[in-house]
């Protein structure tokens, strides 16, 4: 499905995508979405990509091996729960910073330094699973 059409309107599409996932993955904690979702949605972007051009340029584009991206996010979620033990509360207890960046503050949590974890581990696990399948296929 290699068409011109398609090849044409991937990177808009991909684009569009990535930004409507950071979009969910941030206003996932207050109102429906979250990490996992814009995970999928982020993945699906690279997914169309490769669909359009191949897996080479999709690996070019992310720079990173999509494991090293999960591994990444499974060490961010892990953090986040840690913090909360040396603040002597349960684990995975939500803690909150307020501080001024730009003079407007700011509110910094740890269930969203977990929702960005969770987005690395999603976006990182699919995608090399849709690499993997795709590198076969074309084989």
């Amino acid at each position: 499905m290699r068409t011109l059409i398609f090849r044409t309107v991937a990177p808009f599409l991909s684009s569009l995508m990535i930004l409507f996932s950071v979009f969910v993955l941030l206003r996932g904690h207050n109102e429906p979405g979250g990490g996992f979702i814009g995970g999928l949605i982020a993945a699906s972007a690279l997914a169309i990509y490769g669909i359009a051009f191949g897996v080479s340029p999709v690996r070019r584009a992310i720079r990173f091996h999509p494991m090293a991206l999960a591994g990444f996010g499974l060490l961010l979620a892990a953090i986040a729960g840690i913090l909360s033990i040396f603040s002597h509360v349960p684990f995975l207890t939500g803690l909150w910073i307020y501080p001024k960046i730009f003079g407007v503050e700011v509110a910094l949590s740890t269930p969203m330094m977990f929702d960005i974890g969770v987005y690395f581990v999603v976006f990182g696990s699919i995608t090399s699973t849709a690499l993997a399948l795709e590198e076969r296929e074309r084989d």
